[in-house]
């Protein structure tokens, strides 16, 4: 029915809070739909026609009764609001709990352990913004070679450094001697290289960004897929994000507007398979650092190139965009992720009309999807929609 499947994450685009949201301290997020509201109003004409606005309250996205695709929203079971935990779930595996988070930093002992098997000495060791901790103890950097180490209210293990300090390679490896080390009760869900370069008063983080993830207990689509030879290309940073398992071609992408020039690239070469990516920008630039104008106009400039990818869509294609949490800019008191539905849109050339898919019980309805196209014969913890968007084609 469909030879090939294009999933595309808007990273960080919630659209509501989920009913546990509250736990998180995420009550009243809302990230497109406050974007919006901030902003007067978004031109996301592509996406209205797909259905977004069907899916939540968004101004100028309003609802459309003749939208064209499979519409809804996905609540996250997993215990946590990261890419990681997002990701995981969307490719099929539930976590009962969450990873572990560092509020006050890294216990001492840790740190030495760390800074023993790394041959590193490490500053900071806080929760910090990564541009502000960069702008504190940059130059401390530049001058003793320490490497700057931080945290967030995500469960991450982040390691900046000056690449002309310490070299590409090197903070790599550093950082694959702490994935190595985190594991455990201190098994957090990604080490993260930072890499940054300028000068005091002007440092600029690079598009160099790695991230070591843990490698997923169980095995989710892709591996099953690759398992098959069923092509699974992968864009941006999906690769970091399963531990570059299930995955038989990586393209490197460094912001939005690439990704999705190499996701229309790929689907004029590609045959069949599936082609994943992750928009980041939403996440790194604007989310974290309550950028809510650059979010919104972020939001148009990728309805723009959805323009440029719908007319590339061949008839058995079908292309999903969803999310992997929420990270809603708006909220000043916050520049974390939130707890939020994620939005579910799914279209193929030889729909009839478009269908409500409801509110989904998880984000892994994608990966029972998956294992329905590509007969998998695979048992997901979530409800496959094959079949309601099967049920609509002409």
């Amino acid at each position: 029915m469909f030879g090939r499947v294009i999933i595309i994450i808007l990273d960080a685009c919630g659209v509501g809070e989920l009913p546990d949201a509250a736990q998180y301290g995420d009550n009243g997020a809302s990230t497109i739909p406050h974007v919006a509201e901030a902003l007067g109003g978004l031109k996301m004409p592509h996406s209205r026609e797909l259905g977004l606005g069907n899916i939540a309250v968004i101004d100028g996205v309003e609802p459309y009764d003749k939208a064209v695709a499979g519409w809804g929203k996905m609540a996250e079971k997993s215990a946590g609001k990261d890419s990681t935990s997002g990701h995981w779930e969307l490719g099929g595996i539930i976590l009962d709990e969450p990873f572990p988070v560092y509020p006050h930093g890294f216990p001492l002992e840790l740190v030495q352990e760390f800074e023993k098997k790394a041959g590193v000495k490490a500053i900071g060791n806080i929760p910090a913004s990564g541009t502000e901790i960069i702008k504190e103890l940059g130059e401390r950097h530049l001058k003793t070679g320490e490497i700057i180490l931080y945290t967030s209210a995500d469960s991450v293990f982040q390691l900046a450094a000056h690449e002309e300090i310490i070299p590409l390679n090197r903070l790599y490896e550093i950082c694959r001697t702490a994935r190595d080390l985190l594991q455990g009760d201190h098994a957090v869900g990604r080490v993260i290289a930072r890499p940054f370069m300028g000068q005091p008063g002007n440092f600029v983080r690079t598009t160099n960004r790695k991230d070591f993830s843990l490698e997923p207990p169980s095995e989710t689509f892709l591996d099953l897929m690759k398992e098959r030879e069923i092509p699974t290309i992968a864009i941006g940073k999906i690769d970091d994000l399963y531990a570059h398992r299930g995955i038989s071609k990586v393209v490197k992408a460094k912001n939005n507007n690439e990704v999705m020039d190499k996701v229309i690239s790929e689907m004029a070469s590609s045959e069949n398979g599936i082609i994943f990516a992750n928009l980041v920008d939403f996440d790194m630039l604007w989310g974290h650092r309550n950028d809510t104008e650059s979010f919104g106009r972020g939001l148009e400039a990728f309805d723009g190139r959805l323009g440029d990818l719908l007319i590339k869509l061949r008839k058995s294609d079908l292309l999903i965009i969803t999310a992997d949490h929420g990270c809603d800019p708006t909220l000043k008191y916050s520049t974390d992720h939130t707890r939020e539905y994620v939005p579910l849109l799914a279209y193929n050339l030889q729909m009839k009309t478009g269908v409500s898919l409801g509110i989904r019980e998880s984000f892994a309805d994608i990966a029972a999807t998956m294992n329905d196209i590509f007969n998998l014969n695979y048992s997901f913890p979530g409800k496959s929609f094959f079949k309601g968007i099967v049920q609509t084609l002409g």
